[in-house]
């Protein structure tokens, strides 16, 4: 007995990070029954992107996947930075957990530290939603510019959430949080599109 408990032990150890990360990505399925053509292993707080370009609108489907949710009073957030690479100036999508249950979804634009409150995005959106399961996922499609290729995506997995005011608590400052954030390729070459962003 002692024999296979060491075995599993060691096998656990010969996967790296980023298998694991595909594992999430690779076994997700939605209640929306949303197909994405694309994922990204986000290579940070149990996160991962699927996503669908659609260049005749320039459109981007997405749904960010959060693992690991527990605390209810707690917050997740994906958004597009058209103008930089970290948080300031990000237009999220923010969610949370109504005290009923239901999972919830505010927008923010995000123009500084000291100010983050609902309000509305730079760009259009729209089928806007989250699902709570086995992981917590915000659903939405995004206008983006006409024939971009990248996008800068920050995510984010935060402290307290004031339900009456909107207002959310500052995220950790740990490692993992400081670099969630990216290039996205919104139609890549082929395969996963792995993204990381270095303080």
């Amino acid at each position: 007995m002692a024999s296979l408990l060491l075995l599993i032990l060691l096998l656990a150890l010969l996967i790296s990070p980023s298998q694991a990360d595909t594992a999430i990505c690779t076994s997700q399925t939605f209640n929306n029954s949303n197909v994405y053509t694309n994922y990204a292993d986000l290579t940070s707080l149990g996160s991962c992107l699927h996503w669908t370009y659609n260049a005749s609108n320039s459109s981007h489907a997405v749904a960010f996947v959060f693992v690991g949710y527990t605390n209810y009073d707690s917050w997740i957030a994906w958004a597009i930075n058209p103008t930089g690479t970290g948080m300031v100036s990000a237009q999220a999508l923010v969610a949370y957990i109504l005290d009923d249950g239901t999972p919830a979804v505010k927008t923010y634009n995000i123009t500084s530290y000291s100010s983050i409150i609902p309000g509305k995005l730079s760009f259009d959106v729209w089928n806007v939603s989250a699902e709570y399961t086995s992981a917590f996922t915000i659903f939405a499609t995004v206008k983006v510019p006409e024939k971009a290729e990248t996008v800068n995506q920050v995510w984010q997995v935060g402290g307290g959430f004031n339900k009456i005011t909107g207002m959310i608590e500052k995220h950790s400052f740990a490692a993992a949080n400081l670099i969630s954030y990216g290039t996205l390729s919104l139609v890549p070459t082929g395969g996963t599109t792995n993204t990381r962003g270095d303080v």
